[in-house]
């Protein structure tokens, strides 16, 4: 009687061992995605060319009394880094991460374009006309097609592009001073570092 209370003692180890060990792995799991930042969720477009894809001038915007075009392909490998913003007028966060982008666009050693999402072109206009416009090229991308091809999640979505036009870093969510200092800022050091050696 033993024997066969024993033989049950294993049967139930073989069952609750593999429950034990999922359940440590999801708990490990579940920490680790808390631990994570979501600010910087991984692109698969990290370090290869940015997407090909055409944005119309938004209208109605200009800079230094000309109008600001559109984005165009090639418009990226220039040789000079590139900040690309995507935002829209609705969405509040792209308020308070603007006077950071205006910030930015006092810079000579970057450009910065925008792309103004599932907005009305009209609105996207006022939007710059009452905040500021930091962009050498800004684009209307009124039904988000565009977006999709840059894997944009939500707004405001920021990528830092090389001089080649690759892509080098994504941040989701407003820049902030915490943001601009730690991460932009050195990001756009090394990539511009990087194309002055070639």
């Amino acid at each position: 009687m033993a024997a066969a209370e024993n033989g049950g003692g294993r049967r139930i180890a073989w069952v609750v061992a593999p429950v034990v060990v999922f359940a440590a792995i999801a708990i490990l799991f579940a920490f680790a995605l808390r631990g994570g930042d979501p600010s910087t969720l991984p692109s698969a477009l990290m370090g290869k060319p940015a997407p090909d894809v055409q944005f119309p001038a938004l209208g109605g915007v200009t800079r230094a009394g000309k109008p600001v075009p559109g984005i165009g392909h090639g418009d990226l490998a220039r040789g000079k880094v590139t900040i690309v913003n995507f935002w829209a007028s609705w969405c509040a966060p792209c308020i308070l991460e603007h006077p950071y982008l205006m910030e930015l666009s006092k810079r000579s050693d970057i450009q910065i374009f925008g792309v103004n999402y599932k907005d009305a072109p009209p609105r996207g206009a006022q939007f710059i006309a009452r905040h500021g416009n930091p962009f050498v090229r800004l684009g209307a991308d009124v039904e988000g097609r565009g977006a999709i091809e840059w894997g944009v999640y939500g707004m405001p979505e920021t990528f830092v592009v090389d001089g080649r036009g690759r892509i080098v870093y994504k941040h989701v969510g407003p820049i902030d001073e915490k943001v601009l200092r730690n991460k932009l800022l050195p990001i756009i050091a090394q990539a511009g570092a990087s194309q002055a050696r070639r």
